[in-house]
């Protein structure tokens, strides 16, 4: 199986970087884990409706860029289909079931994601109404990618 992470933007916090290294580590095992980052898009804080959507366009580009046809994608954004930690294993065990592979997570910078990924996307997640910034996210999907992989497997680790 090959799981891909699609992010905006470059993680610099060391903390998040180890954490994620550690579960990416567990998840050999498992998978094939691969990483991405795409540039976000340089932009002033104050920006209107239309240089919004712009930015997202530009960084939605990039991320199209990353995805191939065979991807199952799962869209990170707030109004998406909320899993417990048992649900999200079962939905990737189901999925891997019906023939699929290949995995791909995005989860788009700090305006969201463009209709355009989000259209390509086959699902749309979320980790709840409360909003994280997307370093953050980065590492807390790494680990419930593997908390699902320990479920699948009847292994101990989720309690």
């Amino acid at each position: 199986m090959k799981i891909k992470i699609i992010t905006v933007g470059k993680l610099k916090e060391k903390y998040l970087k180890q954490g994620i290294e550690e579960y990416s580590k567990r998840l050999g095992r498992y998978c094939q884990l691969q990483l991405i980052e795409v540039p976000d898009e340089k932009a002033p804080e104050a920006l209107s409706e239309a240089e919004m959507i712009q930015v997202k366009d530009k960084e939605g580009e990039r991320i199209l860029s990353k995805i191939s046809d065979q991807d199952y994608v799962f869209a990170l954004a707030i109004n998406g289909k909320q899993f417990s930690s048992e649900d999200f294993a079962k939905e990737i065990d189901t999925l891997t079931t019906r023939g699929k592979s290949q995995f791909t997570f995005v989860i788009g910078g700090s305006l969201g994601l463009s209709d355009k990924v989000l259209k390509r996307s086959n699902q749309e997640m979320s980790f709840g109404k409360l909003t994280y910034p997307h370093q953050l996210m980065k590492l807390v999907l790494v680990e419930q990618i593997y908390r699902a992989f320990r479920i699948n497997n009847g292994e101990p680790y989720h309690k």
